[in-house]
């Protein structure tokens, strides 16, 4: 029987995360009202969720400024047991690298069920034509984008088809795809380690993508730019720009910081972004 979710502490729990991302974002202090306008939520009730994480020690509290900032324990949570370049921060460098270096939005990605999600998002100067934004926790079926097809080639074949087929059961009828075609794309993909197609978030948006190198047991995570496809942009580069960079990034943990900001020539990866 599957869980009832009471919608009220659903509600709670995705205000929590949505503060959280918003300091992830936009990368400053903030105050009730700047929270409160970005998710059109009321000041009251944002008042006293704010205070609550105040309180048990999320978020301190400028009394003069009346802004607020996340705590360390904020940043540390679970971060523990994850991979040691998320838990470094070497990632989020690798993604501000990235954003600076080409102007394009920039993506890290995992698997959550039949779905892709953003773990982290950082946009570019370029906009994207995607009806509802993006976020961090973002989420979109696996079957909709490059980064899915990525994800859906680190599982095993045999589970793969079976995935696939749920995938196709549960798509809307004007989305319908070919299962045949989408799990030779899937084969292709994984063989190649990038791929390139649909952002798969809405709207025309494009995507290159390579797959993050793991561990055996870490979850698989995907790493890539979005741009729309009138742009002059230069795929191969690009891919190449990401396969370097990450490749640096996971092997060379200890002087990764010291890289200079043009690491892995991005001045001719992408000729329209500067």
């Amino acid at each position: 029987m599957a869980m009832v979710l009471d919608p009220n502490k659903a509600k709670t729990a995705r205000r929590v995360i949505e503060v959280l991302e918003f300091f992830d974002e936009q990368k400053r202090h903030a105050t009730v009202m700047d929270i409160a306008r970005r998710y059109k939520r009321p000041q009251s009730s944002t008042s006293e969720l704010l205070a609550i994480l105040v309180d048990m020690g999320l978020l301190y509290k400028d009394s003069n400024s009346r802004s607020y900032t996340p705590t360390p324990w904020a940043a540390m949570l679970g971060s523990l047991f994850q991979p040691s370049s998320v838990r470094d921060g070497r990632l989020s460098m690798l993604t501000d690298r990235l954003v600076a270096q080409t102007g394009l939005g920039t993506a890290l990605m995992g698997m959550v069920g039949l779905n892709v999600q953003i773990y982290r998002w950082l946009a570019g100067s370029k906009p994207l034509a995607i009806p509802d934004g993006l976020t961090g926790g973002t989420q979109r079926r696996l079957c909709e984008s490059a980064a899915g097809w990525l994800l859906l080639s680190t599982i095993s074949p045999e589970r793969r088809e079976g995935v696939i087929r749920r995938l196709g059961a549960e798509t809307p009828a004007d989305r319908k795809f070919s299962a045949t075609a989408i799990t030779q794309r899937v084969q292709d993909c994984g063989q190649q380690g990038y791929a390139v197609g649909p952002a798969g978030f809405g709207g025309t948006a494009e995507m290159c993508a390579v797959l993050m190198p793991s561990e055996p047991g870490e979850h698989p995570m995907v790493l890539g730019f979005m741009y729309e496809p009138s742009e002059d942009i230069d795929r191969a580069a690009l891919i190449a720009l990401l396969q370097k960079s990450v490749l640096t990034c996971v092997s060379q943990p200890d002087n990764y910081v010291s890289l200079p900001s043009n690491h892995a020539g991005a001045a001719t990866a992408v000729s329209s972004a500067a």
